[in-house]
């Protein structure tokens, strides 16, 4: 049993002793409980295992079904029109700000990851255009930890630890970006190394859906009863307001599948995440990286997987050196979704869906291996939280105000000029 101290880390326990022994553990275990169960509805906590996994598939059948009535939407609109939708983000720095900005506002990168993955699927979106969004994403979502740390507002030091320990996922993200998108703009080594992986897997790994189409066969139906040749078909006016309609019916489909699988898929996996998570923190870095990457495929939300370890860290069981690599795993994990969402691709936009898919999982693997990797960067996303922790737990309103300038106003702000001004 070993003792670890650094410098900004005020937590002097022994790992294993702070998450099996003593009341202060006991006590974050059940806060780190509530935290990840907080927003489950009591109703479906009292539903039996089986009746949750149906309604898993259930839900991972809608998120299919969606993506297939967003496509719809698109070829309705043409391509032309389609294109003009994302005619204001041309600019990677401007698509940079909408990626972080609907991450922010919609608390799910899942869901704006499946929908650039869509749209690039469907032809409206450049890969270009779509790469620096995904990077926004993957900012947008350090959001949701960062806020769940404002629970330990009441106690100065316990704010510190906790705010410390969100926002080092918020720095890794945003010196990722830093690094990483100014070599995209100029040497495309994510978007290449994406296409190169899906070239491989087509016709091997993966059917060319060309030729096979299951999961086509499987939805198509559903897709024409909602779609344009169903129910928005139907509705009064151009082409252009039937696949408005159509595709935001499609993002609404999206939104409520992302949300309710990763409650449903909480409650299937609960004790069992939150042991693995415990059990892996206090250990060797690529074991918590392993770990938080693997609860979070199996929940289905970074933002759960982070979020309650925010209490750990408040309480003094674990420093955040400790959670700074199992924010990473997380930040692996939750690019299943995408991935998912691009298999649900058929047609001439498949292998492109994928790519995208797989810039985001590609992104967060470079992140890791250059900040993570080598020792004279793995710090900075550390120095940067433990020192904005220190400021924003004597004055909180600067906690308040990094969430909103980074988040928020920020992107805004660079949007709406770029409205303005072209």
């Amino acid at each position: 049993m070993t003792t670890s101290r650094h410098p900004g880390d005020d937590a002097q326990v022994p790992a294993d002793a702070a998450l099996s022994e003593g009341a202060t553990a006991t006590m974050t275990a059940d806060h780190g409980e509530d935290v990840a169960a907080s927003e489950v509805p009591q109703g479906l906590r009292r539903l039996p295992n089986w009746v949750l996994t149906l309604l898993a598939i259930g839900t991972l059948y809608m998120l299919i079904v969606a993506i297939g009535v967003i496509g719809d939407g698109f070829k309705g609109l043409g391509k032309d029109a389609a294109e003009g939708l994302f005619d204001f983000a041309t600019n990677p720095f401007i698509a940079l700000f909408v990626g972080v900005l609907a991450t922010a506002i919609i608390q799910s990168s899942s869901t704006t990851t499946t929908l650039v993955v869509t749209a690039v699927g469907a032809g409206a979106l450049p890969l270009e255009v779509a790469v620096p969004m995904i990077m926004g994403a993957n900012i947008g979502t350090s959001v949701t930890n960062t806020l769940a740390s404002f629970g330990h507002a009441g106690h100065k030091d316990e704010f510190r630890r906790a705010f410390a320990a969100s926002t080092v996922h918020d720095f890794f993200n945003l010196f990722a970006v830093i690094i990483l998108l100014p070599l995209e703009i100029f040497f495309h080594p994510i978007q290449k190394s994406a296409a190169w992986v899906s070239d491989q897997l087509f016709g091997t790994v993966l059917p060319d859906p060309g030729q096979a189409d299951l999961v086509g066969t499987l939805t198509d139906p559903v897709v024409d009863v909602i779609g344009l040749d169903g129910l928005t078909g139907m509705l009064p006016g151009s082409d252009v307001i039937a696949g408005t309609v159509t595709i935001l019916l499609g993002v609404a489909m999206i939104f409520f599948a992302v949300s309710w699988l990763g409650k449903i898929l909480q409650l299937i996996m609960v004790g069992k995440a939150k042991t693995i998570l415990e059990k892996s923190v206090g250990g060797h870095p690529l074991t918590a990286m392993g770990a938080g990457l693997a609860v979070t495929v199996a929940v289905q939300s970074s933002s759960v997987t982070t979020s309650v370890m925010v209490p750990f860290a408040g309480s003094g069981a674990l420093t955040t050196r400790q959670i700074y690599p199992l924010t990473l795993g997380a930040n692996v994990g939750t690019t299943v979704t995408a991935l998912i969402a691009a298999m649900a691709v058929t047609g001439d936009g498949a292998k492109l869906a994928l790519t995208i898919a797989l810039v985001h999982t590609l992104f967060n693997v470079f992140g890791i291996l250059i900040i993570y990797g080598l020792p004279f960067l793995r710090s900075l996303p550390l120095i940067g939280a433990e020192t904005l922790a220190r400021v924003a737990a004597e004055r909180k309103i600067l906690a308040v105000a990094w969430v909103l300038t980074v988040f928020i106003i920020i992107p805004a702000l660079a949007i709406l000029i770029k409205v303005l001004f072209t």
